[in-house]
């Protein structure tokens, strides 16, 4: 190879990869932990270097002009290799010390991981946790987590993923207002409440699977936090699917429709990058949130 011909930066060449996909240089700053005037200067050096322009300003963020999005399909695999390099680094580590991210909902971070947090903390202290607590999903192709907990089966090649339970979800309301409905069937309920995540609410589906006529109507607040949900469903505003391993333990809170509505099952992955799960910490924090989850299904 004639290495004379690698006439760029190859740091202007990360700048480069990293805001195109971010999309803007101020999440680009953000992920490097840089500042955009910095970022700024290296993306218009290369594009002195080569002799094109890269992007174009668009709104708040920024869009790949032609010659962008066809350099661009070139700096991609180099992108995804450094990353490969850098990942197979760390699994060179043969201690338990370093970061380990993991991606999990709301309601495993106040009901499920906390006690295996503590358990872990005792057995490594040098490995630091950030818990990334959200109902979205986290791009563990982009390293936005190392290790995620999802309740859905992910279709991404190149991860490792293992079930690790499958939840029981039922209607929960508060006492009073599961005694007012009495022993009716949903669909005999003239005054039906129901707590939703948002317009075109994918939760209908469950309801519908239950040969059970509801609509849109029938929805009487939307919130997507999991969290506010719950105190919702406390002052009698209205019904929420809950697993049953939190419903059940919930103060004032019962299962509503018993006789009539059957559980939901549904899956829950535990997700790692293949390269990651060679690194001791992230294999540590790995191993320790299946040990929590099985002991909690051996009780």
């Amino acid at each position: 190879m004639k290495w004379t011909h690698l006439t760029f930066d190859w740091n202007q060449a990360k700048a480069f990869y990293i805001v195109a996909s971010e999309g803007s240089f101020s999440a680009a700053a953000r992920a490097l932990n840089t500042t955009q005037p910095t970022l700024g200067r290296q993306v218009r050096a290369l594009e002195a270097a080569l002799s094109v322009t890269l992007f174009e300003r668009v709104g708040r963020g920024v869009a790949l002009t032609a010659s962008g999005q066809a350099l661009f399909e070139q700096v991609r695999p180099m992108g995804e290799a450094a990353s490969q390099f850098s990942m197979a680094a760390q699994g060179q580590t043969q201690i338990d010390e370093g970061d380990v991210s993991v991606s999990v909902t709301e309601l495993d971070a106040i009901y499920r991981l906390p006690g295996m947090l503590a358990k872990l903390k005792r057995e490594a202290p040098n490995i630091r946790v950030e818990l990334i607590v959200s109902n979205q999903i986290s791009d563990l192709k982009k390293r936005e987590a190392d290790i995620a907990i999802r309740y859905q089966r992910p279709e991404q090649e190149d991860l490792i993923i293992r079930k690790i339970d499958t939840e029981r979800v039922r209607l929960y309301g508060s006492q009073c207002l599961v005694d007012q409905y009495g022993q009716q069937a949903p669909d005999e309920t003239t005054d039906l409440k129901l707590i939703g995540f948002g317009k075109g609410d994918p939760l209908l589906n469950f309801y519908q699977e239950q040969g059970w006529d509801v609509s849109e109507s029938d929805i009487s607040l939307y919130c997507q936090s999991q969290i506010a949900q719950i105190e919702l469903v406390r002052q009698g505003l209205g019904l929420a699917l809950l697993p049953d391993h939190v419903g059940d333990i919930l103060e004032g809170v019962s299962r509503a429709f018993p006789n009539h509505l059957e559980p939901v099952e549904v899956d829950a992955w535990l997700v790692c990058h293949r390269e990651l799960r060679t690194s001791r910490p992230i294999r540590k924090v790995f191993d320790a949130i299946v040990a929590h989850f099985t002991h909690e299904q051996g009780r």
